[in-house]
């Protein structure tokens, strides 16, 4: 079948109050060429210039705008727009040290520019120079959530001159904010702690975690703060009701290890810096929007220049940089991570995922064939290897990485519909069809809503002409969940076309068409369907432009032919 309409991608995603914490060798150290940004095209004009920094900039092309609007500053170096578009893209690469001095430039012009007033305040706080933050926070412009950050490091800065009430006080203001209570409470912990008011911070880190969204982060640092107290039994009970509702969370996994080995763990805030890093963190996390993406990425670097060891952050700003696509990015982000992370191994596997996103799927394979070699019960592991041997036609080994992943997951895990989904395309491929047809099965047995294994069940049994009205049903399913996707909606025309209801094809196949005007494969379809109802100079023309979007190499001979000699009408059709 040669059929595109979905082309099931990596199915590890970094999700960060999961993975595993078995102890590994480090892997060894990706290419140089491979972390190294590409090139940047040199352009001689300044129109080009702005043309390429403006183009890199709307591809997320972080630190090539960067390199272009910096060059550009260096023909006008007075111009206001140009300085806070440098400094801008100069923090969001990472660039610290470019981006400070560049900061206090910005504010000399727009003393009111927030992110610039930011970057100094934080500056300040590594510097541990407090009432400079505070001076810094005081002078940047207004607007809800710029309020709630100033309102985070007004209070740290506080914390760091040992003006604990005062610090507390500032916390406060967000008691009426909607949403943020969580926030609240759980630096109001922090800060507390910080001051040795532990009485205090005890009471607090409990009303925190009774608010929803403080989650594991909250559950480590509850977690550190009794076993510094000495109660290790209370610490254990929380991570095994955190283990029980997330199972193989790092936090769990470590803090349970660490309590068997009588080991005691650092504070989760050791500094002012610390704590607003914290707060930054919490922030760019709530972003989940892609149109927040450039604040995000912006809030999780100030993050890391706060607290360089910070390594969740690392691994959320890496996750940014997946979802623009920008996995060279992100593999130089993870690898910034040291091997005794809790996170480490799980980011190891996500690095090898993007390795095979970016044409290196060699070295992604011997990096996950490392990590199950270390770890034979590592599930991601197995998954991710299933993924990257599937990405390059490996079907027959990829079925037992992803056996191995299926027998260590329990019977109704959600993991299992998208294993059971990737193993079936695997076994259709070679064309093991019972086995695929039970896959997909199960896959949909679990989740009955999925609209991509509807699809690909639906449109598989229409491929081979059988259970054509069973197929119809679940075709029409997966176009209800899915109503703007041509290639479902091409599904369920092309059924209708196998079915010899060729008016109904035509009408569906027409809005097909709409949905996703590139596809080759849909445009054939409509041209059949139109010759099946006598619309044959409709059908040569959607093969014409069929053939025009470069169709696979089995079919264009076969639309080809259909131009030159058509196609056999039915008997009951018109000529």
């Amino acid at each position: 079948m040669t059929r595109k309409f979905y082309k099931a991608g990596p199915t590890i995603l970094v999700a960060l109050v999961l993975g595993a914490c078995a102890a590994m060798p480090e892997n060894a150290a990706i290419p140089a060429s491979i972390l190294e940004p590409e090139p940047i095209p040199v352009v001689s004009s300044v129109t080009g210039t702005y043309l390429a920094a403006r183009f890199a900039s709307s591809q997320g092309e972080i630190d090539g705008a960067a390199a272009y609007y910096a060059n550009l500053l260096e023909f006008d170096p007075g111009n206001s727009d140009l300085l806070a578009r440098t400094f801008l893209f100069a923090a969001s690469a990472g660039d610290m040290e470019t981006a400070i001095p560049l900061a206090q430039r910005v504010v000399l012009l727009d003393p009111r520019h927030r992110p610039a007033h930011l970057m100094l305040a934080a500056s300040a706080l590594q510097a541990e120079n407090y009432p400079l933050v505070e001076e810094e926070i005081g002078q940047a412009g207004g607007g809800a959530f710029f309020s709630l950050t100033n309102t985070l490091i007004q209070a740290w800065a506080l914390a760091g001159q040992g003006s604990t009430d005062d610090a507390l006080v500032v916390l406060d203001r967000l008691a009426d904010q909607n949403g943020v209570e969580g926030l609240r409470t759980f630096h109001r912990a922090l800060i507390l702690e910080y001051a040795g008011r532990n009485d205090e911070a005890g009471e607090s880190y409990r009303a925190a975690m009774g608010v929803p969204g403080v989650g594991a982060r909250g559950a480590d640092a509850l977690g550190r703060f009794l076993r510094r107290s000495g109660r290790d039994e209370e610490a254990r009970a929380l991570y095994l009701s955190l283990a029980e509702r997330v199972p193989d969370s790092p936090v769990a996994t470590l803090g349970l290890a660490e309590i068997d080995a009588g080991q005691l763990p650092a504070p989760l805030i050791s500094t002012p810096a610390e704590g607003a890093a914290e707060g930054l963190f919490a922030l760019a996390s709530s972003l989940t929007g892609d149109n927040n993406s450039d604040i995000a990425v912006l809030y999780f670097n100030i993050a890391i220049y706060l607290q360089p060891d910070f390594e969740l952050a690392r691994a959320f700003l890496g996750n940014r940089y997946e979802r623009i696509d920008k996995y060279r990015k992100a593999i130089e982000v993870y690898s910034g991570i040291s091997p005794q992370s809790p996170y480490y191994r799980m980011l190891e596997v996500q690095t090898a995922v993007n390795l095979g996103r970016i044409g290196q799927a060699d070295i992604a394979i011997a990096r996950v064939r490392a990590l199950t070699r270390s770890d034979a019960g590592d599930t991601d592991a197995w998954t991710a290897l299933g993924d990257l041997l599937r990405s390059v036609g490996e079907f027959e080994d990829a079925i037992p990485a992803y056996n191995r992943a299926i027998n260590q997951i329990s019977e109704g895990d959600e993991r299992l519909v998208e294993l059971f989904f990737a193993r079936g395309i695997c076994h259709q491929s070679l064309e093991n069809w019972d086995a695929a047809e039970s896959d997909f099965q199960e896959s949909l047995a679990i989740d009955p809503e999925r609209a991509d294994v509807l699809n690909y069940l639906g449109y598989s049994w229409v491929d081979e002409s059988v259970n054509l009205e069973q197929a119809l049903v679940l075709l029409e399913k997966a176009r209800s969940l899915r109503p703007l996707d041509g290639y479902i909606a091409d599904s369920v025309g092309w059924a209708y076309y196998k079915l010899g209801r060729y008016r109904e094809a035509a009408e569906i196949l027409e809005q097909a068409v709409q949905l996703s005007p590139g596809a080759s494969e849909i445009n054939d379809h409509l041209g059949d369907a139109y010759w099946m109802v006598g619309r044959k100079l409709d059908a040569r023309f959607e093969w014409t432009h069929a053939l025009n979007l470069d169709p696979a190499p089995d079919v264009r001979p076969v639309i080809e032919r259909k131009l030159r000699v058509g196609m056999e009408l039915p008997p009951s059709t018109e000529s």
